[in-house]
């Protein structure tokens, strides 16, 4: 998957009120690193990365990837799935600095909370994600590295994984779609 990430602009980051948020427990120690992409649309995800760092007013959850409104896409392979449509016990694929690996989910956690819309422009498509709007939440910036979505401003580049839209129960299909 490393080959096809790339890093898009931030163009906007808009406060869109509160909702239901997905975290993904999983059954081992995830390095601050290790993340998932996910996206509002079929055009792309952006990578949302563990919660094992401790910030000024949030201990670490080293278990945890935060993966925002529970109405995105979650990107695995060659398919995608809902947040919403996770269920304990299934395998994930991670995505790290250097290598993918597989996790089994002990937990899905989902609570009403505070979101961001991050949105990202890239040659020719955007991308973008609701995420959390916590210290917490952390996503891959260019220049930065690791950086709490609280921190994240317009200018900035953040790691995405492009795609197309067309999808049927998250597998691939040819057909004509609009997504905003």
């Amino acid at each position: 998957m490393k080959e096809q990430t790339q890093y898009y602009e931030v163009t906007k980051i808009i406060e869109v009120g509160e909702g239901m948020r997905v975290c993904l427990d999983f059954t081992d120690i995830l390095a601050p690193s290790e993340g998932l992409f996910v996206g509002n649309t079929g055009h792309g995800c952006v990578q949302v990365l563990s919660e094992n760092r401790e910030t000024g007013d949030y201990p670490a959850r080293p278990f945890r990837i935060n993966c925002g409104a529970f109405h995105q896409y979650l990107h695995q392979g060659n398919r995608t799935l809902y947040l919403h449509e996770v269920t304990a016990g299934e395998p994930l694929t991670l995505s790290g600095l250097k290598e993918d690996r597989d996790l089994y989910v002990g937990r899905v956690k989902i609570e009403k909370r505070p979101f961001v819309r991050v949105e990202c422009e890239g040659q020719h498509e955007t991308i973008s994600a609701t995420l959390q709007n916590s210290s917490s939440v952390f996503v891959r910036e260019e220049g930065e590295g690791e950086l709490s979505v609280q921190d994240l401003t317009v200018g900035q580049r953040i790691l995405c994984l492009p795609d197309e839209p067309g999808r049927h129960l998250g597998e691939k299909i040819e057909e004509t779609i609009l997504e905003k």
